[in-house]
């Protein structure tokens, strides 16, 4: 998958904001190249809301372990929830990796055995191996999941976490729009 390619589909879903940070818009150089997206079907960044998922293109402070100053390296964050999170990683966000053991379920097939996990987790894996669903290396404890290069291993995963991200931000927005408009 390209960055193209993911903006493009995430795009295509209702009511989702996109941005991409550039010269002359105010935004952080170092901002510049990636893209954050939001549910907001007004079109506004929400002033109580964090993106969804996000695209980033290089190595920030204190995140440089995906090693995104590689050549066309890129890596897509993922907040799909605890859920998909401990599916994924075979673990809560809050437990550190292998706290459980993985039974190794066949990759990218959708199938688990006894513990959820995917063969492709990533559970101490390098995080700046392509194509392999991780926990984020900074922020997994949040739940959120990072993928560098999306590949044939993992688009359809992409797709659907990404879509599961963005069906949790769509709930969210409206439950807060609920108790606003009560």
């Amino acid at each position: 998958m390209t960055m193209d390619e993911i903006i493009d589909f995430v795009a295509g879903l209702d009511g989702v904001l996109t941005l991409k940070p550039g010269p002359g818009d105010g935004s952080p150089e170092l901002s510049w190249g990636d893209a954050f997206f939001y549910y907001s079907p007004d079109g506004t960044v929400p002033a109580n809301a964090q993106p969804f998922a996000t695209i980033v293109t290089k190595d920030h402070p204190g995140d440089d372990a995906s090693r995104l100053d590689r050549p066309d390296a890129f890596r897509v964050n993922i907040s799909a929830g605890k859920e998909a999170f401990t599916q994924w990683t075979g673990h809560a966000p809050r437990e550190r990796a292998g706290a459980h053991e993985s039974t190794g379920a066949h990759e990218s097939t959708g199938a688990h055995e006894s513990t959820g996990a995917h063969e492709s987790t990533g559970t101490g894996a390098d995080p700046g191996t392509a194509d392999t669903v991780i926990a984020h290396p900074v922020y997994g404890t949040l739940g959120w999941l990072a993928v560098v290069n999306p590949g044939p291993r993992t688009e359809a995963a992409v797709r659907e976490l990404l879509d599961a991200a963005y069906r949790l931000a769509r709930a969210r927005h409206e439950r807060r729009a609920g108790v606003a408009g009560s």
